[in-house]
């Protein structure tokens, strides 16, 4: 069993969560910093977000959720491509520097494995490397809450570093933290969508750039079917 911790609202959490949130508490601005522009040299991330926003909007459009949003940067480009997106995540902090970032947008706290969303009220989700810090074991858990808030036909995109291992990491950003990360099988997470209920559409796997990458990116787009 995790271990548990307790938030301000005495829920207790599993223990990785916390620490996730104070890393990226202690980062935030510098890591906003970093990844300001980062979009504009990766034509595949610029693809695929442009791909999933053309099918939400085919789909009917709705509300778009940036998931683990950071500094709200996927938002603001979602935003662009002419969806109504807005952000949560897990750090108060992330959640300050993207209101400071981006004024016209909403942020909003909250963890990917509680959504405080309704049933069905979602045309599109993104998850822009933000399930890489929840233990593998309790991904399907997250992604029945993604099925539980998309509506029939909505959309999921996915992007994580491929691979099949764990990561801590003691330093990153320029800080000292305390952070798990996982790399993923393309496949396994696919199956996992699969048994989450929703219906795998496209899968992409690239190289890495070159510069910061050291492994491949996968990247998956999937969608809740239609009742019928």
């Amino acid at each position: 069993m995790a271990e548990l911790g307790v938030t301000e609202l005495g829920m207790a959490e599993p223990a990785d969560v916390h620490s996730t949130r104070a890393a990226y508490n202690t980062v935030a601005a510098d890591y906003a910093e970093l990844l300001r522009n980062e979009l504009a040299s990766k034509p595949f991330d610029r693809a695929m977000l442009g791909t999933f926003a053309e099918l939400v909007e085919a789909a009917g459009g709705g509300a778009v959720a940036d998931l683990g949003c950071g500094p709200g940067r996927i938002t603001a480009h979602l935003d662009s491509l002419g969806l109504t997106a807005f952000g949560i995540d897990l750090s108060p902090e992330m959640v300050a520097v993207a209101r400071r970032d981006h004024p016209g947008l909403q942020f909003d706290e909250g963890s990917m494995e509680a959504l405080d969303l309704a049933d069905d009220a979602l045309g599109g989700i993104v998850a822009w490397y933000s399930i890489i810090h929840t233990p593998p074991a309790r991904l399907p858990g997250v992604f029945a809450q993604f099925h539980r808030a998309l509506r029939d036909g909505g959309l999921l995109l996915l992007a994580f570093q491929a691979g099949d291992e764990p990561r801590h990491l003691d330093f990153a950003y320029g800080h000292e933290i305390d952070l798990d990360a996982y790399r993923l099988p393309p496949g396994r997470v696919a199956e996992l969508l699969r048994q989450a209920g929703l219906v795998v559409e496209a899968q992409l796997l690239r190289e890495p750039d070159g510069k910061h990458e050291k492994t491949p990116q996968a990247y998956l787009l999937a969608r809740k079917p239609a009742c019928v």
